[in-house]
């Protein structure tokens, strides 16, 4: 079955990244793994430059945060003996409790980089995204990216996709810098971004919550379901399982 985005005008999708565009398998089984392998050597070999300074100090105030809350976590005291055995310490336990730290997601997206160039990583994508891409831009759509990777890392994984650059199709990035991706505040700051009236904003995700936030900010929401994940017993979203199933170019759905 096809939807159409509730027949009304549509000019723009929001898509997430994991378990949508990507396979999650490729974020689990390859990206994460890559990126804990080279933590120490990374940090070690960049310490100074202002890029991986920055997420330190991103580092640093979400500990704090995290100390001043009693959750019992890795010690790290800045400028201590053994500090970058306990910065690494931390990250290593940020990734295994699956954290959507920003300082975390902004050095992953750097050592990623680094794959990237070097050709050992390239970003799977589903063979339905290109296609969804041009019948959208041609239709005068914006396509967006919202992600709790970083910025970075999203361009890098469209730029070097299994399918080539894509990154001509798409006119906005964005990551938990906006906001948590289930706060509505951070859909409308998304709408703000792109110029858009949320109710002609369509947001695809694979994560109920994230979709009952956007919904909340006005957004329009299709709950994608990539087999071989099981389909909800219940949902309030609509269900696609892949992007063939979006039309946002039915009659009635307008581009202004």
């Amino acid at each position: 079955m096809t939807y159409a985005a509730r027949k009304r005008p549509t000019t723009g999708v929001v898509l997430d990244v994991e378990g949508t565009t990507t396979p999650v398998s490729f974020v689990y089984d390859v990206l994460f793994p890559y990126a804990f392998e080279r933590l120490r050597p990374f940090i070690v070999a960049r310490l100074g430059d202002p890029e991986v300074e920055r997420a330190i100090g991103l580092l640093r105030e979400e500990h704090a945060a995290e100390v001043a809350t009693g959750e019992k976590i890795p010690e790290w005291s800045v400028g201590a003996p053994g500090q970058i055995d306990a910065l690494v310490t931390y990250l290593e336990w940020l990734m295994d409790c699956d954290r959507k730290s920003p300082g975390l997601k902004l050095l992953q997206g750097q050592i990623w980089e680094l794959g990237y160039l070097d050709g050992t990583l390239r970003g799977e994508v589903y063979a339905d995204v290109l296609p969804a891409f041009e019948r959208w831009r041609a239709s005068g759509r914006a396509i967006a990216i919202y992600s709790s990777g970083s910025v970075l890392a999203q361009r890098l994984l469209f730029a070097n996709s299994t399918w080539g650059d894509l990154t001509g199709f798409i006119d906005n990035y964005f990551d938990t810098a906006v906001g948590p991706k289930r706060s509505r505040e951070s859909y409308r700051e998304i709408a703000a971004a792109m110029h858009c009236e949320p109710r002609n904003l369509l947001f695809i995700s694979d994560v109920a919550a994230e979709l009952e936030a956007a919904r909340d900010a006005g957004f329009q929401t299709l709950l994608c379901v990539r087999p071989p994940a099981k389909m909800p017993d219940q949902t309030s979203s609509r269900v696609v399982q892949t992007f063939d199933d979006v039309d946002v170019l039915r009659a009635g759905i307008s581009s202004n």
